[in-house]
């Protein structure tokens, strides 16, 4: 347990044995956990893949306007 975060793990590629709390799960790839914390906390994006350009997004809705109508 964290008192100052919580933890998304994803696994990018592979296999993951991973024990959160007394469950152990195993994950592949594109699979995750989420190992919640007990205050607020920002976050960090992390991209992956051959292209990450943003003409690369199809929004559906989006709070800021820039959906595609």
């Amino acid at each position: 347990m964290h008192h100052h975060r919580a933890e998304h793990w994803i696994v990018v590629k592979g296999t993951a044995l991973v024990t959160n709390g007394d469950q152990e799960i195993m994950l592949t790839e594109s699979q995750s956990t989420y190992i919640p914390g007990k205050i607020p906390l920002e976050l960090i994006e992390v991209q992956s893949g051959a292209y990450l350009g943003e003409d690369d997004i199809v929004r559906f809705e989006d709070t800021y306007g820039r959906a595609v109508k």
